[in-house]
């Protein structure tokens, strides 16, 4: 059986996010793995989580609450990337590129899931 989540672009895109994310978390120091690390980790992993869960809604309005927790969940991300990697000294376009990977299609995906509901 698949889920609904599952035939979602944006739902992929956010899975993929996660994983750059997560091989980003690994070059950080080992000292980072149990703080700041973790919660870099969580925040991404939320992004693709409240795709699913909101996928799984009775209600578009209840979809669309999801999505912008999603938003969200992808400003905390870039929050916590621009902290640390300001503490690496890499340059902010690293940061901006990085960013938009998913948070360009998850605000477009929104807009038009709002303009179809």
């Amino acid at each position: 059986m698949a889920f609904r989540f599952e035939h979602l672009e944006i739902w992929k895109l956010a899975i993929d996010y996660g994983e750059k994310i997560h091989k980003l978390i690994k070059k950080f120091p080992k000292s980072e793995m149990f703080g700041l690390s973790s919660d870099l980790n969580r925040a991404a992993i939320s992004i693709s989580s409240n795709i699913a869960e909101g996928s799984g809604s009775e209600s578009n309005r209840e979809f669309k609450r999801y999505l912008r927790i999603a938003i969200n969940s992808n400003f905390e991300t870039i929050s916590n990337i621009i902290t640390r990697i300001s503490f690496r000294g890499l340059p902010h376009d690293y940061i901006t590129n990085f960013s938009q990977f998913i948070f360009t299609p998850v605000v477009h995906f929104f807009l038009k899931y709002s303009h179809n509901v």
